[in-house]
């Protein structure tokens, strides 16, 4: 069986980012996980004692606090400040950007719509920088009974599919006067999902490696189902079964952008033991 790896897979630049931070912090805490792959942030709390602090009340004055990829709620990052404790901030740029966009168009009198899960961590930290509201739909269904004024900010979710992103735009440009739709998906989303399109395509089996509460490998596994339908979501290679690759002739391997390599070579490794 010939196995081949995505053109564009695994750690986005927000995530090496976020790792080096969390790295070079020894014996701080992330408020919530720093990424959304378990594996990797129990080896840092090995290797860098860098422990993982769910409820940011629970920082004391003179903590170290590392803000996670995802970003937080803007009036929680002020209260940390204001408590004394030491913040660092790996917030992935990628997010930084439509807080930013989120506050500002909201400052002018835009009614801020955002595309995405309303319950991701990421967008519930853009949700707080709109000055006066947002309203969060994750489809077109979701806007049909909402009023908005005669001028709209779109925003996406940095880790969504530009197709579904495309819909919602087009159901608010006929129905409003002003929308200004700002491109908020990341480009190692883009180049992810392009790269799972193509290789499901000519693939019979097709393993995408991330966390389950992964976004954008959620959204790589959705991709790969539409074209390879013996497509298998893990998080790492305890979970494979040996079944899934017989008569199998081409096995596809990609992995979201919170996955590390190692957890990518044990997969190969173990796929290749598997069919030896």
């Amino acid at each position: 069986m010939k196995i081949e790896i995505a053109e564009n897979y695994g750690f986005c630049f927000g995530v090496k980012r976020a790792i080096k931070i969390a790295e070079e912090n020894k014996n701080a805490a992330t408020y919530g996980p720093l990424i959304h792959n378990a594996k990797e942030i129990a080896r840092l709390q090995q290797d860098f004692k860098v422990s993982l602090v769910e409820d940011f009340c629970a920082f004391k004055p003179g903590d170290t606090a590392i803000v996670r990829t995802h970003g937080i709620v803007k009036e929680e990052l002020e209260q940390l400040k204001k408590n004394g404790i030491e913040v660092v901030d790996a917030t992935c740029p990628f997010v930084t950007k439509p807080q930013e966009i989120a506050q500002e168009m909201s400052e002018k009198g835009y009614d801020v719509v955002i595309f995405g899960d309303e319950s991701h961590p990421e967008i519930r930290g853009v949700k707080s920088y709109a000055t006066h509201g947002a309203i969060v739909v994750s489809t077109v269904k979701g806007l049909e009974d909402v009023k908005l004024g005669e001028r709209i900010a779109l925003i996406a979710q940095t880790t969504r599919k530009v197709e579904d992103y495309m819909a919602i735009t087009n159901y608010l440009i006929p129905r409003h006067k002003e929308v200004r739709v700002f491109n908020t998906i990341c480009n190692a989303t883009f180049e992810n999902q392009e790269a799972v399109r193509k290789l499901s395509k000519k693939a019979d089996v097709m393993i995408v490696i991330g966390g389950k509460n992964s976004s954008n490998t959620k959204q790589l596994f959705n991709i790969s189902y539409e074209n390879c339908r013996d497509s298998y979501h893990i998080e790492d290679e305890n979970e494979l079964d040996r079944q899934w690759f017989t008569d199998k002739k081409h096995c596809g391997i990609t992995a979201g952008a919170s996955t590390p390599d190692w957890i990518i070579q044990n997969v190969i490794n173990s796929i290749k033991e598997s069919i030896n």
